[in-house]
């Protein structure tokens, strides 16, 4: 296992290294760069730049180097001081725009996946253990009605209802007055008094999608001879199905546990958008649209260490849950 781990990280250098190379040039792929947006926001504005003016505003942002002069200048401060360059459309680091949506990004991210798990996995359950009975039927019809329903419909349904019946904005994490306010206790409370509306949100679609999952996955390792025989020599029927059918019905929920690495900083863009929320997608959504190449392809780079990270560690869970598993 220790040969497989320390051969899989090494893999991960050049993977990664590639993918940067792959994401800068998807992102200096569409013709036109930051300045021609400025040039033409300027001239939606009545106001015309000469081609002097023009020049030196590529100059300052180093837009007039070469592509890979741009890449390596950019993927070197990563790798040497852990710098992500600067963000035209903010003037700002690119560090000072990620980390802290980052941290708003993994606790609302983290708080859905957490209430999906905790609600899905004991109604997929038992949903398969007491098939076709009543409770059965109704988390089959919430299960089709979850998955049917787009996430950023929900969250306009409720917040049309929270304020056409009780005068309450859902919007946003914060409140007005603590959107710019230091950490107090006060912040703190008024955040964890928003955070629900989006865990709702986020949940509701993944919750339903597991509960299928483990609903056909156990019932299809319940008809098996080593479940009838862990009855026959009179294990509980709890114990039994706890210690083992419910370990192998997990196995496709493990095995895509990469894409919870990614979901856990990338959120939902449309229902962060839809929500005003201060997380990372409505952020990268605006630095792709403005060509705002550091910025967005921080943000691609960062996702894709995450994917490959997330992917080693579902494969090393995948072998510890099913002993079926063994990596060579």
């Amino acid at each position: 296992m220790l040969a497989y781990i320390t051969r899989r990280v090494l893999y991960m250098v050049p993977t990664l290294f590639a993918i940067s190379l792959v994401a800068f040039a998807v992102i200096t792929l569409p013709p036109g760069d930051f300045v021609d947006t400025m040039v033409m926001e300027a001239r939606q504005n009545g106001e015309a730049l000469t081609t002097q003016e023009i020049q030196n505003l590529r100059e300052f942002y180093g837009l007039d180097q070469s592509w890979w002069g741009q890449y390596t200048s950019w993927i070197g401060g990563i790798l040497t001081k852990g710098d992500f360059g600067f963000s035209f459309r903010w003037d700002l680091p690119v560090d000072e725009l990620i980390w802290p949506r980052l941290g708003m990004t993994f606790v609302v991210s983290f708080s859905s996946l957490m209430f999906v798990w905790i609600v899905a996995i004991p109604i997929g359950v038992y949903s398969a253990v007491k098939q076709y009975t009543i409770g059965d039927y109704l988390a089959t019809v919430i299960g089709f009605i979850g998955l049917a329903i787009p996430n950023f419909l929900f969250a306009l349904v409720l917040m049309y209802v929270s304020f056409r019946y009780f005068g309450m904005s859902v919007g946003g994490l914060f409140s007005p007055e603590f959107v710019n306010a230091p950490w107090s206790w006060a912040r703190v409370g008024d955040f964890l008094s928003k955070i629900w509306i989006p865990m709702l949100v986020l949940g509701t679609a993944g919750t339903a999608g597991l509960i299928r999952v483990v609903r056909a996955n156990l019932l299809d390792e319940l008809k098996k001879p080593y479940v009838i025989t862990a009855r026959a020599k009179g294990l509980r029927e709890r114990t039994a199905i706890r210690r083992y059918p419910l370990r192998i019905a997990l196995n496709p929920f493990v095995s895509s546990l990469n894409d919870v690495f990614v979901n856990l900083v990338s959120g939902a863009t449309i229902v962060s958008v839809v929500l005003s929320l201060q997380t990372t997608g409505p952020l990268l959504l605006d630095a792709l649209r403005a060509e705002d190449m550091y910025l967005a392809g921080s943000f691609i780079m960062l996702l894709s260490v995450l994917t490959v990270v997330g992917t080693l560690v579902s494969d090393l869970l995948l072998a510890w849950l099913d002993p079926r598993i063994r990596y060579q």
